[in-house]
């Protein structure tokens, strides 16, 4: 089982990015993926879940609006587009997978599956 992760990048304030998240020996529809970052001298955060709220998504407030999470189905994969990124939106992104899909936030301790990160850093 695992998530594999790729679209990192530098872009400037203001651009775009998509992070892919292959998953490999699940299917992830039996899952909520969730998305985190980590910021340099910070915790990581949990920013988004899908399939989460049985079937839902979730966004904070701090992305709600700029990102959104599609998925590919026949490729197993779930999308993270990020938009209107800013300064502030600079860190090391992953995702995961945990089972609990009546969660209504994306706890790191429900997480089971992760990948390996990737960076993504937004110049001003």
């Amino acid at each position: 089982v695992q998530l594999v992760e790729s679209g990192g990048g530098t872009v400037q304030s203001g651009g775009s990015l998509r992070l892919s998240c292959a998953a490999l020996g699940f299917t992830f529809d039996d899952y909520v993926i969730g998305w985190f970052r980590q910021a340099p001298g910070k915790e990581r955060e949990g920013i988004s879940c899908f399939g989460c709220r049985d079937g839902g998504t979730f966004y904070t407030n701090s992305v709600l609006g700029r990102f959104i999470i599609t998925s590919d189905s026949a490729k197993n994969t779930v999308f993270l587009h990020m938009n209107r990124l800013k300064p502030e939106d600079t860190a090391v992104y992953y995702c995961a997978a945990s089972k609990n899909r009546g969660s209504y936030y994306p706890f790191e301790d429900e997480y089971e599956y992760w990948g390996q990160g990737t960076q993504v850093t937004v110049s001003s």
